[in-house]
């Protein structure tokens, strides 16, 4: 414990492990409150009690008599005082009190020492082997059967951080009693202590209205609500220690050992054109777009935006190169999109009516767009070239669109671009709205093969992370489980030009980072909890597995059932139960339907699991959080709540 701390334990019964504490903490800064639930006369029965509250008084301590764990914010005497660890060993109800009593017994405690706790502090809790009900008891009993100390603590919203073996041996002169309210001792062997600390908050998830450029023009649009905690989130900028950059650095590393790889930095916006999608993502599925209607502007120019709050903040652009640039952003409280407003979205097929296509964008699915739009400047080829050129490369680099092509007419030169792309997917533990595309693109020869020797170089570089070569018409991927596809290697559209082929590489950089340091769910790349950049802080090498800080956190079950009218969209419902859980619903399941014979109306039942390795999610929570998706599902779907 470091310097100027201050401990509070509470539930102590003869002050004997008070007593170790103080004298362990002597000539140090540590200051120890230790607190009985009895009145002081009948605390100094029990055997020692007299001589270990001397120890601590000596020692600079405090001890407070008629303390109850259960109101430790009602005690004037801890009023307006905050504890960097609050401490209870082996909570019990007393006497025969059954497993009921004695959650209720823990959850009050978590929701009493929050209200003195400070904001980095921690609450360690040590119970019998068994009690907990975590993977860590041996044996563990069944759920019922335990005291669900996790459970109990995310009511507070505390999260369990650690779980070690209680150190007996450390404290020789404490003496554990009060088991059954008696003078025995409670069972020891194989105790553990629970360390417990806060959840971060969660963030508030709103509509933002965006303006930016797009080939020229400014366009003001809303930003649906259920992405926003994916914007300008900095994951790559230069610097950066957040493992997604790690693993791009990895890949640029591993990639550059065989070609020259340059990556330039470019401003791209979110948006694309409707018709760009058809034009140049032709293996991306229109379903998985989000269609984007902008603002309508009046005959003065003023761009009409409903339900917008007059107030606005300027939030800095975090585009695919980290490159800032002004983006307007003002946070809307209602929920409804702008695109809710506008016309139904066009039919995800590529006949589409040019006309209607011209009013609507996209959010990036890909940046492959910008890939071809960055290759198209002169400016850019010239970097290149004269990348090239002081690496001490003869041959002349071929980017698509530019004739200068020297002697051998190809190279091993990678461009690259890296950014955060947006696909409308069913919630699923492995379906990301939103990660981050490392792409690459370079020309060679084509009796090289170069689609296979690229796919072999990457499934080489990640064979120790699970990742394997398939093969598919025109293309091959990197697939691993459970995440599934993480990239593929295949031939560019566009131009050909005689004996000479464009290859494109595609990879997920959120499930590379997942794989690398073995993350057990993509959501914590995304968390805000600063945990997360310190366990980073000193570039740990891949294949460093990566400890949650959130451990055993619990799975709530929820479902939802509802009558709807003749047309259904069922993305719509995943993206507000992705806003209405702040992200906490890990997977969405489809258990009933059923048809009226006579109202044209259908039922559907979805299943509901709340989990989370980032936040506290208690059963109060979820249920807040399923009241408010009912309230969601009324006013923005207009179905009805059975």
């Amino acid at each position: 414990m470091s310097p100027s701390r201050s401990v509070l334990l509470v539930g102590e019964g003869n002050f004997s492990f008070s007593a170790c504490l103080s004298r362990s903490y002597a000539g140090s800064e540590t200051s120890v409150t230790a607190t009985a639930l009895q009145p002081e006369e009948e605390a100094l029965r029990q055997e020692g009690a007299s001589g270990n509250i001397q120890v601590i008084q000596d020692s600079g301590g405090e001890v407070i008599f008629e303390v109850d764990c259960r109101k430790l914010g009602e005690c004037v005497s801890l009023r307006d005082r905050a504890f960097d660890r609050v401490l209870f060993n082996f909570p019990h109800c007393g006497r025969k009190s059954g497993v009921k009593k004695n959650r209720e017994l823990l959850k009050n405690f978590f929701l009493s020492c929050v209200q003195v706790l400070a904001e980095h502090g921690e609450v360690h809790v040590s119970l019998c082997n068994g009690q907990g009900g975590t993977p860590m008891d041996h044996p563990q009993r069944e759920r019922h059967n335990s005291w669900q100390v996790v459970a109990m603590a995310a009511e507070a919203h505390l999260i369990l951080t650690d779980v070690h073996p209680f150190e007996n041996e450390k404290w020789q002169s404490y003496t554990c009693t009060g088991y059954r309210s008696q003078d025995k001792c409670f069972h020891m062997e194989k105790a553990l202590l629970h360390v417990f600390a806060r959840s971060p908050p969660y963030t508030s998830y709103q509509v933002l209205t965006v303006e930016e450029e797009v080939d020229g023009e400014r366009v003001q649009y809303g930003f649906p609500a259920e992405l926003s905690d994916y914007m300008h989130r900095g994951f790559l900028r230069s610097g950066s220690v957040h493992p997604v950059r790690l693993a791009q650095d990895f890949i640029l590393e591993g990639l550059s050992r065989k070609h020259s790889v340059s990556m330039v930095t470019e401003n791209i916006p979110f948006l694309v054109r409707a018709k760009e999608l058809q034009l140049k993502c032709q293996g991306i599925d229109r379903t998985h777009c989000y269609w984007i209607r902008p603002n309508q502007k009046d005959r003065d120019g003023n761009t009409s935006s409903p339900n917008v709050n007059e107030s606005s903040r300027l939030l800095d652009s975090q585009s695919c190169t980290d490159t800032p640039a002004a983006l307007i952003a003002t946070c809307v409280h209602e929920a409804d999109r702008v695109w809710s407003k506008a016309p139904e979205r066009p039919e995800c097929s590529l006949d589409v009516d040019p006309e209607v296509e011209d009013w609507f964008y996209v959010l990036r699915v890909s940046l492959l767009p910008q890939m071809d739009e960055i290759l198209a400047k002169k400016e850019v080829t010239n970097v290149v070239r004269c990348r090239a050129e002081n690496e001490g490369k003869r041959e002349r680099v071929e980017v698509e669109g530019n004739e200068n092509v020297g002697p051998r007419g190809a190279t091993s030169l990678l461009f690259g671009i890296s950014g955060v792309v947006f696909r409308d997917v069913s919630i699923h533990p492995w379906a990301m709205p939103c990660f981050h595309e490392l792409l690459f693109r370079g020309v060679f020869l084509s009796e090289s093969k170069p689609i296979t020797l690229i796919g072999r170089r990457l499934e080489t570089l990640l064979a120790p992370y699970k990742v394997s070569l398939v093969k598919e018409e025109g293309a091959l991927c990197l697939v691993a489980q459970p995440v599934g596809l993480v990239g593929r290697v295949f031939a560019s559209n566009g131009r050909r030009v005689a004996d000479r082929i464009s290859v494109t590489v595609s990879l997920n950089l959120d499930l590379l980072a997942v794989l690398l340091f073995s993350f057990p769910d993509w959501r914590l790349l995304w968390s805000h909890d600063s945990r997360l950049l310190k366990h980073f802080a000193r570039r740990p090498s891949p294949g460093t597995a990566f400890r949650p800080f959130s451990l055993f956190p619990e799975r709530i079950t929820f479902d939802i059932s509802f009558w709807t009218g003749p047309t259904w969209e069922e993305r719509k419902f995943h993206a507000a139960v992705r806003e209405a859980s702040h992200g906490t619903v890990e997977r969405v399941k489809l258990v009933d339907t059923f048809s009226h014979p006579d109202l044209s109306q259908t039922s559907y039942c979805y299943r509901l699991t709340y989990h989370s390795h980032t936040h506290a999610v208690s059963h109060t929570q979820a249920l807040q959080f399923h009241k408010h998706l009912e309230s969601l599902l009324a006013s923005r779907l207009q179905v009805t709540i059975r």
